[in-house]
């Protein structure tokens, strides 16, 4: 999928699709967020990094079908393809599981293997990439669901800016 159809998909499973998704490692502290490039050919941060201890237990945050268990440029990866379109792959991880076998949400899937690249020498970082199609997605979405909140009514209305007319329905 292309630019805004992703964001659909992404939006749907985080607010109401396969369920809630799994931290894929804990304690998980973010050392550092998705933060995607201007234009796909620049540089950027695809994915989000997790701290967590070296060998730690690293779980499927979604269900789905394990698609790849191997290296790929010398550090070992998982990627898991899930019902909804979406794609999950995480790094460094020595898997515990094979190509094609079904996992559930929270599932172990590996283990951390020690890598001091990716997280600026940090020992013990998962990286958690997400796609749907070629467009990457931000991890966080179904690790934290937007929250909603409605306000009551006859809630007082935020002041309008001078100049811009009152909306009335027809």
């Amino acid at each position: 999928m292309a630019g805004g159809g992703a964001v659909a998909v992404a939006a749907a499973v985080s607010l109401g699709g396969p369920g809630p998704a799994a931290w894929p490692v804990e304690p998980a502290g973010v050392v550092r967020p998705f933060d995607p490039p201007a234009a796909t050919w620049l540089a950027g941060h695809r994915g989000l990094d997790l701290a967590a201890a070296p060998a730690a237990p690293v779980r499927a945050m979604l269900a789905g079908t394990v698609r790849f268990a191997g290296e790929v440029a010398g550090k070992p990866v998982v990627v898991v393809s899930h019902p909804s379109g979406l794609r999950s792959t995480y790094e460094p991880v020595l898997a515990s599981v094979r190509v094609g076998t079904d996992v559930a949400t929270g599932q172990q899937i590996g283990r951390l293997a020690v890598s001091g690249g990716h997280c600026g020498g940090l020992v013990g970082c998962l990286h958690v990439g997400l796609r749907a199609g070629d467009t990457y997605l931000d991890p966080l979405r179904l690790l934290r669901p937007p929250s909603i909140v409605l306000k009551p009514v006859g809630a007082p209305r935020a002041p309008r800016p001078a100049g811009v007319p009152e909306r009335r329905s027809p």
